[in-house]
């Protein structure tokens, strides 16, 4: 039976913004008929993905998401005196190993073709044999050979491919499914976006000619507390990770101490708006997952919302469990930073 990982989290922040729309304004959604302040998935998980939190754990066992794979080879064999037109030769055939490249018909530069049309993630174990097969090219002074190529895509795996998938829609045998579910995070009550006017001043204009501003915008902010949930299949992050069971702990130890204290990074030098979940609830067990954001379908509304989001999450949880029932080896813990129960650490051991 299928082991699940689901946690609940509540994280209140000030006035922001943290996850900009295509007009630079904070991202909403429509839920129970209000608007709410959003922050999507993408921008969770990679606000996570690359935090120092979640890199200092796991450095080692990480991907690398890019499209420039082809520049960088292309560089390598370029410090190592391998003529241009081979650099170019043999970049293209190890790049194109991971993706389709571009076909530019007028590229500014030749490496513009080296880019690779989807950004892939590549595992470390991969990257290291990119790199040991380029010094082994670049010492014979030659192209590689086909059987060369297939051996550069590994069955390892970096742990940010493993919880978050790889999709390659040139490659479909080496994607990767996702053992790790991010939902956006959403506010659990109607919010407002209000525009915050600005002007700069020039420090070297001494008001001769003209005492205005140097430079006058605008940008959207709002104010929610959010419910993110998330939700991992534990057993399909052991097959991702090739049994690695030390490993998987370590990941999952990463990701929920990260989740719970890393914040998107959208406009911090702006409003610093940095923030720890006040609430957390995690959940184990073979259980059909399901979120608990039906809690909060009708916004929550009045004062201390807060206390209100936990009871909600609470009863919901409850209700579920009473039509529903819960199997055997369901477990729950709660963490609330407002009530002082619990703590990340035991959090953390109770998760892994």
């Amino acid at each position: 039976m299928t082991t699940f990982i689901q946690l609940h989290l509540l994280t209140a922040y000030a006035p922001a913004n943290l996850n900009r729309d295509d007009t630079g304004r904070p991202k909403t959604a429509i839920m129970g008929g209000v608007e709410r302040l959003r922050v999507s998935s993408q921008s969770l998980k990679r606000a996570w993905r690359t935090s120092e939190v979640f890199g200092s754990a796991l450095s080692a066992h990480m991907g690398t998401r890019t499209r420039r794979l082809g520049r960088e080879i292309y560089q390598q064999l370029r410090s190592a005196d391998v003529a241009e037109k081979t650099a170019l030769t043999i970049a293209a055939k190890i790049a194109e190993q991971f993706g389709k490249l571009k076909a530019d018909k007028n590229p500014k530069s030749p490496l513009d073709n080296l880019d690779i049309e989807q950004l892939v993630h590549v595992s470390p174990q991969e990257m290291q044999q990119i790199n040991q097969l380029v010094q082994t090219l670049a010492a014979d002074k030659r192209e590689p050979a086909e059987n060369e190529l297939t051996l550069l895509r590994a069955d390892a795996q970096g742990v940010d491919i493993a919880l978050f998938g790889r999709m390659l829609a040139s490659s479909p045998a080496f994607n990767v499914e996702a053992a790790c579910q991010v939902a956006h995070a959403l506010g659990v009550s109607a919010v407002t976006v209000e525009e915050d006017f600005f002007t700069a001043v020039d420090d070297l204009n001494r008001k001769e000619d003209d005492a205005g501003s140097a430079h006058m915008g605008e940008q959207g902010f709002a104010s929610a507390l959010f419910y993110t949930y998330i939700c991992i299949n534990r057993d399909l992050l052991l097959e991702n990770l090739n049994g690695n069971e030390a490993l998987v702990k370590q990941t999952l130890r990463a990701l929920t101490e990260t989740a719970l204290t890393v914040s998107p990074t959208g406009k911090q030098n702006s409003f610093a708006s940095r923030a720890y979940a006040s609430y957390a609830m995690a959940e184990k067990g073979s259980q059909q997952p399901r979120t608990l954001s039906v809690a909060f379908f009708n916004p929550v509304r009045g004062e201390d919302q807060q206390t209100q989001a936990i009871a909600r999450l609470q009863q919901q949880y409850q209700k579920f469990a009473r039509v529903y029932g819960q199997k055997s080896d369901e477990q729950c813990y709660e963490m609330n930073a407002e009530s002082g129960e619990g703590s990340l650490q035991e959090l953390l051991d109770f998760i892994s």
